[in-house]
């Protein structure tokens, strides 16, 4: 039977309570236990799906089509956990699925009310989760404490830890420890008060996690343990790291919550396995032997959330290839063919991610004409791929009208165009491709030298396809589809044979990308911008480093 462990957070948001719970699911793994990580959201979207990437961040997709919360990305590279529907659920998915029980006569005409009926829904999707024969199951309740939101959700675990006895379920709640820099003096009032809301709603936490940005002594630990009413080795600091958010795992284990979690548990007490994860942080911390700059020219470039996993999957690359990358963040508005050169001056590479609407499109096509026109190394993601045909067929194919009918639904040459199977949905939210689908890729081609096989599967969040009416003209002027999915015909990865490097996706590879497995195409994308800088892609392992196409040629010569 499944054991169960609820993170709260309190006093403020943003405190880090995904970062947590993944690094809780990576040393139970390490364990050799089976750990399913959910989060619970207290806003009443049924999904992030319609929401602004300026209010929410990115959209995390899994392979079964979910649209979810950006800390899903986090639980996926700290831990295999299998990620799906289960794996995140709302307040307005849950009302929404009790209101239609409702309508359907559900409740034997009952008065719906949120206890129990939205409780019991809580209740539920926690236990699905369970349900797939897991040893441990992690469920962060976001928002904080206090929060009318956050109360159907706090309520039900509080119920939760009752029904299934208090030696099967775990409260973990993670507060913050201010340090007042004018005084010299880190805060305790604010945990103590956190955790006493929490007492008040029923909830009597097991473990308290401080976050900090300066260690404390031990008085300070005895105190909090006193007033918040737990025992003093059940009292973690989570000091900000100093490299990487990857060292958490470690942080952790050093102060020995793997071990407590165990124990009040009642889990088998066995040795951690964490090598692969120390090797990890090992190269991380060490001095890397070159950098890269790599441009990001995006629409949501202010907030960094906007392409969180882009931007953790070109680390992960960096780290295998013994390279620390820069980023370079351009406003895609800001760029124009008189700009371009200015602001893409002496980068590495340029990577064009996703996004929708019309502002900022004109500036992304200059960012591509730059990167083929001066053979810098360029990769495209969803958006970016699009952007890179509408390019290629004004600028190469003299298809000047080149467009795609998001952007212009009148245009004369849509090159890209509406998929046929979104041409009558009218919903937004959970409507487009979404999810995991198949991919057939041709052998001599850039994108098999970076998977070195030719069937592969990604998650894709689009609306819009390159038009199959044009690919002959834009064959014929160089430009290969590598990659088609077969049971549709749509171009998944088009690229440049005669350019150093140049591959765009319509899915979104980084959804895949692990720090201790980078994604192929990140790996081959980085490898391609040190051979720019003059720096011979190397790393942890040498097969891992994908050479570019003009280096192979160089040898073969």
């Amino acid at each position: 039977m499944a054991k169960y462990v609820f993170v709260t957070g309190g006093v403020v948001s943003s405190l880090g309570k995904g970062l947590t719970a993944a690094a809780m699911g990576c040393l139970l793994e390490a364990h050799g236990l089976r750990v399913g990580i959910q989060k619970l959201d207290p806003y009443i979207n049924v999904d992030p799906g319609t929401m602004s990437p300026f209010e929410h961040g990115e959209v995390y997709v899994t392979d079964d089509g979910a649209e979810t919360d950006l800390d899903l990305g986090h639980y996926e590279r700290f831990t295999h956990t299998p990620l799906s529907r289960l794996s995140n659920f709302t307040t307005g998915s849950i009302y929404d699925a009790v209101i239609r029980r409702e309508r359907e006569g559900g409740y034997l005409g009952k008065t719906v009310q949120v206890v129990p009926h939205i409780t019991n829904e809580i209740k539920s999707c926690v236990l699905r989760m369970a349900a797939q024969d897991l040893d441990v199951v992690i469920t962060e309740i976001g928002g904080t404490v206090g929060d009318i939101e956050s109360l159907p959700f706090l309520e039900a675990i509080r119920q939760f830890g009752l029904e299934q006895g208090r030696d099967r379920v775990m409260y973990v709640h993670l507060t913050l420890l201010p340090y007042l820099r004018a005084t010299g003096e880190v805060k305790t009032k604010p945990t103590q008060h956190s955790v006493g809301k929490l007492r008040e709603i029923g909830i009597q936490p097991d473990i308290l996690i401080y976050r900090t940005e300066k260690s404390v002594e031990k008085e300070v630990r005895e105190k909090i343990s006193l007033f918040c009413n737990i025992p003093l080795d059940a009292v973690f600091e989570e000091k900000d790291v100093d490299h990487s958010i990857y060292e958490l795992p470690l942080v952790l284990a050093r102060q020995g919550l793997d071990r407590l979690l165990l124990r009040r548990l009642q889990l088998p007490d066995t040795q951690a396995d964490l090598s692969e994860w120390e090797a990890l942080v090992e190269t991380i911390i060490r001095k890397r032997d070159a950098e890269v700059e790599i441009a990001v020219v995006g629409k949501y470039i202010e907030l960094h959330d906007a392409y969180k996993s882009i931007y953790e999957a070109l680390e992960h690359a960096g780290i295998l290839l013994n390279a620390q990358v820069k980023l370079r963040k351009i406003e895609a508005e800001q760029v124009t063919q008189q700009t371009a050169p200015d602001l893409l001056a002496g980068v590495d590479g340029i990577l064009v991610p996703g996004g929708f609407g019309e502002r900022g499109i004109e500036g992304m096509v200059e960012t591509v004409r730059y990167a083929r026109e001066q053979g810098v190394p360029f990769f495209g993601i969803c958006l970016g791929l699009q952007v890179a045909v509408i390019e290629f067929a004004r600028h190469v194919c003299r298809m000047n009208d080149a467009n795609s009918t998001e952007f212009d639904p009148g245009c004369q040459v849509p090159v890209i165009d509406l998929m046929e199977e979104q041409k009558g949905v009218t919903e937004k939210g959970g409507t487009m491709r979404l999810g995991a689908y198949a991919c057939h890729i041709k052998r001599d081609t850039l994108a098999y030298e970076c998977y070195s096989e030719t069937d592969i599967s990604e998650r894709h969040r689009h609306r819009w396809e390159v038009n199959n009416r044009y690919l002959e003209v834009l064959e014929a002027h160089g430009l290969v589809p590598s990659g088609v999915n077969p049971e549709k015909d749509l171009v998944e990865i088009v690229e440049l044979p005669q350019h150093p490097f140049f591959i765009a996706v319509q899915f979104h590879p980084e959804f895949k990308s692990k720090p201790i497995q980078p994604h192929p195409v990140f790996k081959g994308f980085i490898g391609a911008a040190l051979e720019k800088a003059g720096h011979p892609p190397s790393g942890r392992k040498e097969s891992s480093s994908v050479p570019t196409r003009q280096a192979k040629e160089e040898h073969a010569e």
